[in-house]
């Protein structure tokens, strides 16, 4: 069996591979069963996005939880991080992501929480694998033992009301108008109705979603309608998100684009002025621009690098103490609320920052001049590239003609079968050149 884990869960193309009905029934067994070591009957939380192959995705897990005696507990449509706060809020033994993110429709997915509502450890994935693999043995129930599976109403107003109250008490947002692309994903009904109980005159886009227009022209990962229309509508702020909802992108009313690691940086330096922030630094990966770092430091923060993905930005939150770390990409993780990317979340922190500065956004989210920085996604086909000769001679030439004036960073999606090939430095001319020989370089190879 290939491996199932990438760098955050389970993902592929649905109703093939990982993602067919017999592998999904048994991961489904294979999670339920490394669950139901703590408790005899496990509670497990299930939520989606707006895939059309979420029903499928669903049914299939459930049945082979059931099958193990868990007690599945579905949420419907939801943005992941509410699944995270729901599975430590409602004490589930696991909870459960249907998602592929931000990519196309015929992909999907599987996250995976535990019970305090962070992502698993590499042991556990490593379990369920063997499990699904046959290396380990599934457990194996019959009769009156078999689990059943439930729906969960309220699931909705128990979110909207968690993410409400990371405002600051009294606050308002009335006034601002903002643009908001919930990508046709899984925050399509609470991320609006957030923002406008508190406030805020919402502009909503993405919100139609029929089961393949997630993330399709639109949300954190293209935002040319969102810039469009922030300034036809002459709105102040412009919020983006992906199709599970735990990223985020902003758009200033100027129409320029503000990443996560503007993002990061706005609110370090608040909560830094604010006496909020923890740990004396932040997490970022190694993705992020040298621009931020730059600008930690100057503040007399440390900018810890960390892989790419969520999890392993968590990870060195906790162990450094942090309270706030992120990805350039919009995965903003404060875990003053949760131990996940929250892109509703994140954004209210802007949104505050807003009202409380009395700045408009394109004076406010500017925060530090960036590096130029340019990055490409090459195709690659079963077999890693990455490996061959020409490719690391091609990667270590690029690296002596950059020396000391920045940097290269070139990495297999751990999402996609793509590599992504990264520079940045004072020369965009010299890094655009590094940059397309060597994806040119990686797709003869590929």
């Amino acid at each position: 069996m290939s491996k199932l884990f990438g760098t955050d869960g389970i993902r592929g193309e649905a109703n093939t591979g990982a993602m067919a009905p017999e592998t999904l029934m048994a991961i489904g067994k294979a999670a339920g069963t490394v669950a139901a070591e703590t408790s005899p009957s496990p509670r497990v939380v299930i939520g989606k996005d707006t895939r059309l192959s979420g029903y499928m995705v669903e049914s299939a897990l459930t049945a082979g939880l059931v099958s193990v005696g868990a007690e599945p507990m579905l949420l419907g449509p939801l943005p992941t991080p509410a699944v995270s706060m729901l599975t430590h809020s409602l004490r589930a033994d696991l909870g459960i992501m249907i998602t592929a993110s931000h990519n196309p429709y015929h992909d999907n997915g599987i996250k995976f929480f535990r019970p305090d509502g962070c992502k698993l450890c590499d042991e556990t994935e490593a379990r369920i694998e063997a499990i699904v693999s046959g290396s380990e043995p599934m457990r194996e129930i019959f009769g009156g033992a078999l689990g059943h599976a439930s729906r969960l109403d309220g699931a909705h107003g128990r979110y909207m009301e968690s993410v409400k109250n990371t405002v600051p008490g009294g606050l308002k947002l009335a006034g601002l108008k903002v643009v908001l692309d919930c990508a046709n994903g899984a925050a399509y009904k609470v991320a609006p109705d957030i923002l406008w109980e508190l406030g805020a005159d919402v502009i909503s886009m993405g919100v139609q979603p029929n089961g393949t227009n997630i993330n399709a022209e639109c949300g954190a990962t293209d935002t040319r309608q969102l810039r469009s229309k922030v300034i036809t509508e002459g709105a102040d702020i412009g919020i983006a998100l992906d199709g599970d909802g735990d990223r985020i992108i902003v758009c200033d009313d100027k129409g320029q684009i503000v990443d996560g690691d503007q993002i990061l940086a706005l609110i370090a330096s608040q909560w830094q002025a604010q006496d909020r922030l923890t740990g004396g630094g932040v997490a970022a990966t190694v993705m992020s621009n040298i621009g931020l770092e730059k600008h930690l430091t100057d503040l007399g923060l440390t900018c810890h690098r960390t892989p790419v993905g969520d999890r392993h930005v968590v990870k060195c939150m906790q162990e450094k103490g942090l309270n706030l770390g992120g990805e350039q990409s919009g995965h903003i993780v404060l875990a003053d609320y949760a131990c996940t990317g929250d892109g509703i979340v994140a954004g209210l922190q802007v949104l505050t920052a807003l009202v409380q500065s009395g700045k408009s956004a394109s004076e406010l989210c500017q925060v530090f001049e960036p590096f130029p920085q340019v990055m490409k996604n090459v195709p690659i086909g079963k077999s890693s590239p990455l490996k061959k000769r020409p490719v690391m001679n091609a990667i270590s030439s690029a690296e002596a003609e950059l020396g000391s004036t920045g940097r290269i960073l070139v990495r297999e999606s751990g999402t996609e079968p793509l590599v992504r090939v990264m520079a940045e430095g004072e020369n965009i001319v010299m890094i655009e050149q590094i940059v397309n020989g060597l994806a040119d370089q990686i797709a003869a190879a590929a």
